[in-house]
């Protein structure tokens, strides 16, 4: 559902409430339910749940708590000495504090939208049905109260937070219960067990530790609404509108979470591209790709690399396995994130999460909304890979296929394509995939760059890729490795970067894939490949043979093209010195690059290269369809030859 209005959320409203959000901090009642009592039966971490269990010290009656005295015990242990509370500690407090404030608001204006107010004021006149509805609209006002609440604090501290929370994610054991029944009930335990977290000493032992817990916990929060979060009604007054907070970037857009497991780059291994043997084509897509997302414009929001023709918003790789996938994966986050941050420029690592596919009905089109909606994100450079993409793309008219694969293919298609596909340029999603033909063709028809990741080809490459291996052994115990070296190599020298593409494929002559190679000749007999109608009868003719060739299959040779047109090195110097180009201005930016552009199309024959181009993609294409009959082929025959291989072996006997 789109979001049809803007709704302001104004400071001056948010001070009124202040107040009423610090008396929360300073004591709230709870009396824990039976259930949350006897969660330590199958405890993952007995010592902790054990103690939550027993926040009550098990009496039946509520217990009053205060988050504000916890936190100043905490820093009485943490910072004996220290008179001011420690700024973690109280930045934590500031942005509980906030966010509290943020879901009264949100919560009253819910009461309005809803008409919950009136039915409020009228409680004791309702019939069943009213009652019904009164209770229903509380259920909902509630969690929404409190997934403002914990949005809000999420985004003030989740930038202070640690990279790898990974330590704290062991520590925490859940959230035991969660109320919904009325706000006072929904906030006063959520704190309850957020405090009775703050008070335990193995949660917290540095004052960093409670910003990282914080946003552990109010994660965890939301995620607990979100799996609610189909049980509510009434939540059109939710869904329909946005709350946008007075001069800041901070939005409420209905249950969107632009936090879920994104806002932090993922942790990746460094990798250089010279350690990645073979893959010439790979890397140098690779080296491409990084150089063009740098030249996007902060300011303008666009890339001028995007008007040249030269950028891909979809691109893939494909070979065998154990080829280097994941190793160029990494190799390319570490090229991008070491330029990002010499340049000072926020870089978002953005793999697409394995959990994708859900059981629910619909589960996995909203999880994939989550993963697609940070890549719409103008303020940082985003690099998204797919990973084995054959898993969540595959063709879905294959038998077998779950209905998550068809949603997350949906959502796919409609956000690199279409109503929602917003792209400024300054992100790119890769997929990598051993088995390209498994993919869906809607898919791969979206895919404007395409590279093979062969690996190791040639004598240079066996021999670097056995160097990387034994020359640990040397570096440990020299002259252990007692083996003669080759003569006139030098290892790795042939591991570094091609100039252009150029060199990479002027050996392609004709195509490969035998049918291809048959249409060109024929072709070729009435055209010559300098002459536009050359390549209008190849297509139609590629179509005869290939029924799902279209004209999208012809704009991404036309785009291949386009790249290779700016296919060209960017100054060494503009690294050096980036005032001279990544800090000037959109226009700046844009004449230099045409500069380059011109300078390099002089060497360059538009005839041979549309060629090669074409000759590429077409050998993709025909691969791609042959080798899913050719597996099929390949099993059938070898279930023939164990079948004769048997007989003759039960003849011999």
């Amino acid at each position: 559902m789109e979001h049809n209005s803007t709704f302001p959320i104004k400071q001056s409203e948010l001070d009124m409430l202040r107040d009423e959000a610090t008396s929360y901090l300073k004591s709230i009642q709870w009396q824990q339910g039976a259930r949350a009592k006897n969660r330590d039966k199958d405890a993952k971490d007995d010592s902790i749940l054990l103690y939550l269990s027993r926040a009550n010290n098990g009496s039946s009656t509520s217990e009053i708590t205060s988050v504000s005295k916890t936190i100043l015990a905490l820093k009485k242990r943490l910072l004996p000495d220290s008179v001011a509370i420690p700024i973690y500690l109280n930045q934590t407090l500031y942005a509980v504090q906030e966010g509290i404030t943020m879901g009264i608001w949100v919560k009253d204006s819910y009461y309005d939208a809803s008409g919950l107010t009136s039915l409020n004021e009228n409680k004791s006149a309702l019939d069943a049905s009213g009652k019904r509805e009164f209770e229903s609209k509380m259920h909902t006002a509630t969690a929404f109260m409190l997934f403002s609440m914990a949005y809000k604090i999420l985004h003030d501290l989740k930038t202070h937070a640690s990279d790898d929370l990974s330590v704290m994610k062991q520590k925490f054991v859940g959230i035991p219960e969660m109320s919904l029944l009325s706000p006072i009930k929904g906030i006063s335990c959520a704190l309850f067990y957020y405090d009775k977290y703050l008070g335990h000493p193995e949660i917290v032992k540095s004052d960093k530790d409670v910003i990282d817990f914080t946003v552990v916990y109010f994660e965890a929060l939301i995620d607990e609404i979100q799996l609610r979060k189909s049980s509510l009604e009434y939540t059109e007054t939710i869904e329909d509108r946005t709350y946008k907070l007075e001069s800041s970037e901070f939005a409420i857009s209905g249950w969107n979470n632009v936090f879920a497991g994104t806002a932090k780059s993922v942790a990746f291994n460094k990798i250089k591209f010279e350690q990645i043997v073979g893959n010439r084509d790979a890397k140098h897509f690779a080296r491409r790709l990084t150089e063009r997302l740098l030249s996007y414009d902060f300011i303008a929001k666009k890339n001028p690399f995007q008007e040249l023709g030269g950028f891909m918003p979809v691109f893939m790789g494909y070979g065998i396995p154990g080829t280097g996938k994941s190793m160029l994966i990494a190799a390319i986050a570490t090229k991008l994130k070491e330029h990002c941050d010499t340049l000072d420029i926020p870089f978002l690592f953005h793999p697409m999460p394995d959990t994708l596919i859900s059981t629910f009905q619909g589960g996995s089109a909203e999880k994939m909304v989550e993963w697609m909606k940070p890549l719409q994100d103008p303020s940082k450079l985003i690099f998204a890979p797919i990973d084995d993409a054959e898993n969540n793309l595959q063709e879905r008219t294959a038998q077998g296929v779950s209905a998550g694969v068809k949603e997350v293919i949906g959502v796919f298609l409609r956000y690199t394509e279409g109503a929602y596909a917003v792209n400024y340029g300054n992100s790119s999603i890769g997929l990598f995939t051993n088995l390209p033909e498994m993919l869906d063709k809607a898919v791969i028809s979206r895919v404007q760059g395409r590279f093979k990741i062969d690996g190791a080809r040639t004598e240079h490459d066996f021999l670097d890729q056995d160097f990387l291996w034994w020359h640990k052994l040397d570096d440990t115990l020299p002259d252990f490795v007692n083996m003669q070296e080759p003569s006139n190599y030098k290892y790795l020298q042939n591991q570094g970067l091609a100039k252009n593409m150029g060199e990479i494929l002027s050996a392609i002559e004709k195509p490969s894939e035998q049918r291809v190679h048959e249409i060109y000749e024929d072709v070729e007999k009435k055209f010559k490949t300098n002459e536009h109608l050359f390549y209008a009868n190849l297509y139609k003719e590629m179509q005869k043979e290939f029924p799902f060739f279209s004209s999208r299959d012809v704009r991404n040779i036309q785009s291949a093209v386009s790249l290779r047109l700016t296919d060209f090195d960017l100054e060494d110097d503009w690294f050096d010195n980036p005032e001279v180009y990544f800090k000037q201005d959109y226009e700046t930016k844009f004449n230099m690059l045409q500069e380059l552009m011109r300078a390099n199309m002089k060497g360059l024959d538009f005839s041979e290269i549309r060629r090669q181009e074409v000759v590429r993609y077409l050998d993709n294409v025909a691969t791609i369809a042959d080798t899913d009959f050719k597996r099929k082929v390949d099993a059938r025959v070898n279930q023939l030859n164990i079948e004769m291989e048997a007989r003759k072996t039960f003849e011999d006997d």
